[in-house]
């Protein structure tokens, strides 16, 4: 199974990130030791994926210590720069939640904050795990299905997180049980983390699938072609709305209108309590390159703008199940505005 992120001190402290902007073609590693580095790297998306953010929050408090230490910087200035780093994304409630996580700990010293780091990534392991184990029982009993049609968007899986996945992580659990027949991995514009990243684990790890086009996606729904679609979570705020890869509210007006259920699975602590609805989120808009030009090469004519949310919400309504470790609730059949605080973290 691919890392994602770890603690490396080989040949010196860094956080190493696999570097996701080359995936599929090249397996590159970056070995991150400043501030400016991981702002970079999660602003260029070469560390994405809300649990794995969850970590780099958390180790990047240890590496913003460990370059303070080296160059000099006040209790102000750490302050600061750690500031930096938590608030690099403003949607992935995790990235902030690392931070806050190991943030105490820094009065008690770099290995506190370390171990405290690495806790939490053994934690999100452990999660991935039994949310995966929840979210198989809970869609076989659902749909009373034999052998599981899957659509998914996005990507959830070993890349995105710590280790395992996500919504990737029940896919996996229903494939090894033998009760998943394909997936349908959405091409995610317009960065394809569907088709560079998602379908790159799909091929590791021998899972039957197919990428097809984001505005296929509701036809194949609506066509009978799948039998449920899983997907992941930025923040889920505490009534059950739901911020994820943009495109995803689509989906879950398809499954909707076809029967079928639509599933978000994520961690409890993507679970955020403190925000009631999502009309409070704030969605991140990403350059308008990023939609105007492919690999580099610009398909739009010269003058044209560009609108590029990053997320979007998916109300509580169109959701069936929320799945974190900690249980799954039904926010469409039992709404509720403190539904969540019973699976949040």
């Amino acid at each position: 199974m691919v890392v994602a992120i770890a603690w490396s001190t080989d040949p010196r402290p860094a956080i190493r990130l696999i570097d996701q902007t080359r995936l599929p073609h090249e397996e590159i590693y970056l070995d991150v030791r400043t501030v400016d580095a991981l702002v970079t790297a999660i602003r260029d998306l070469a560390v994405r994926g809300a649990p794995a953010l969850g970590a780099a929050g958390a180790l990047g408090v240890a590496m913003a210590m460990l370059q303070g230490r080296e160059l000099g910087w006040d209790e102000a200035r750490l302050q600061r720069e750690v500031d930096r780093i938590r608030d690099a994304r403003p949607t992935a409630v995790n990235l902030a939640w690392g931070v806050d996580q190991v943030r105490p700990a820094m009065a008690e010293g770099l290995e506190a904050v370390l171990a405290g780091a690495q806790r939490l990534i053994a934690e999100d392991e452990a999660a991935n795990r039994a949310l995966s184990r929840l979210g198989a029982d809970w869609i076989l009993a659902r749909t009373g299905a034999d052998m599981v049609r899957v659509g998914t968007h996005c990507n959830t899986g070993a890349l995105a997180t710590t280790a395992w996945g996500t919504a990737y992580g029940i896919i996996h659990e229903l494939h090894q049980r033998g009760r998943l027949e394909l997936v349908y991995a959405d091409e995610t514009r317009p960065l394809l983390q569907g088709a560079r990243l998602t379908s790159w684990e799909l091929t590791q790890d021998g899972i039957p699938h197919v990428v097809q086009a984001d505005g296929a996606a509701a036809s194949t729904i609506l066509r009978g072609l799948v039998d449920v679609v899983i997907i992941g979570a930025d923040r889920i705020t505490a009534n059950g709305d739901t911020a994820n890869k943009v495109g995803s509210v689509a989906l879950a007006l398809a499954c909707q209108r076809a029967g079928i259920p639509f599933v978000v699975a994520a961690p409890s602590s993507t679970v955020d309590l403190h925000t009631a609805t999502g009309d409070q989120i704030v969605i991140e808009e990403r350059p308008e390159e990023e939609v105007l030009a492919v690999a580099g090469v610009r398909c739009a004519p010269a003058t044209a703008r560009g609108f590029n949310p990053a997320f979007d919400v998916t109300p509580h309504d169109l959701i069936s199940a929320v799945v974190t470790e900690q249980g799954v609730v039904e926010p469409a059949v039992h709404p509720d505005p403190h539904l969540l605080s019973a699976i949040a973290g």
